[in-house]
């Protein structure tokens, strides 16, 4: 196949190669008649003999290139890496175990996580209480049965069982102990209800805050302040004397007299049963 590249044409020679087409169809019903083309001679052959695209004639010479240095875009360093040609196979099969020793999340794991976090909503408000940490003062609130007729719950707080105020995370076991007191009132209490607290055997730095006990009262429902009946407080310190004077400007009238001081437990024992009450034995000591 001769193609010069400046015609951009058929030669001559293969020109005349070429069969010509039908002018005219058979309208009369005949059979067609098969039209035998033949192909032109094409040379496609790699080397540069004559009449190859690869010879001299259809190649442009080195000096009719016109290549600008200057504009080629070449890779600097920044853009050039290095590749040694060797990978570490350990390196990849290192990975392959880390990721395939992922320890998978088990029934039993999630059951232990449902017990050590307790979700609760105190106050429209949904609130996650660390039940691991509080475990040791879970004790601090008891059901101790009921009085009178009906579903009159007794709730016993002892303060003996508070956290320590010189530990280091004070405030975070505080804070969950109080979400949980709170909770658990919530669940106890189905009618009218008495709180008995207990503060004999209790030392000044166990004893709750000022703040702490505020909020307390800021945060119960409203149901429970109205069906509180009875807020007997036993073995009475001159310290919950104090706050007790210095908070009743902020208290209501119905809740101050509410409250009542108990010096022993043989008083208590003439107020309310005691059959279903739970005395820690430092307090009975």
């Amino acid at each position: 196949m001769d193609v010069p590249f400046e015609e951009g044409m058929l030669s001559p020679s293969a020109a005349d190669m070429r069969p010509e087409p039908p002018n005219s169809l058979d309208l009369n019903g005949g059979h067609p008649q098969r039209i035998k083309l033949t192909a032109p001679n094409i040379n496609l052959s790699l080397d540069q003999s004559e009449g190859s695209i690869l010879s001299d004639d259809n190649l442009d010479s080195p000096d009719e290139i016109d290549i600008n240095v200057d504009e080629l875009d070449t890779p600097d360093e920044a853009d050039s890496f290095e590749y040694t040609g060797h990978e570490d196979p350990t390196a990849n099969k290192d990975s392959g175990q880390e990721s395939e020793s992922i320890p998978e999340y088990t029934a039993e794991e999630e059951r232990e996580d449902n017990r050590l976090w307790r979700t609760v909503v105190i106050g429209e408000q949904e609130q996650r209480i660390d039940m691991k940490v509080i475990e040791p003062y879970r004790r601090v609130i008891s059901h101790g049965g009921y009085y009178g007729d009906g579903l009159n719950a007794i709730i016993v707080f002892a303060a003996c069982f508070l956290p320590d105020s010189s530990r280091a995370d004070y405030h975070y076991v505080m804070e969950n102990l109080f979400l949980y007191v709170i909770s658990t009132l919530e669940l106890m209490v189905a009618e009218d209800y008495m709180i008995v607290y207990l503060n004999g055997a209790t030392p000044r730095r166990k004893m709750p805050g000022l703040g702490w006990m505020k909020k307390c009262y800021q945060m119960i429902d409203r149901r429970l302040r109205k069906n509180l009946k009875s807020f007997i407080i036993v073995h009475p310190s001159w310290f919950i004397r104090t706050i007790l004077a210095v908070t009743r400007p902020f208290i209501s009238s119905k809740f101050s007299s509410k409250i009542k001081y108990v010096n022993s437990l043989s008083e208590l024992s003439g107020l309310i049963p005691m059959d279903c009450i739970h005395i820690p034995e430092s307090i009975i000591k």
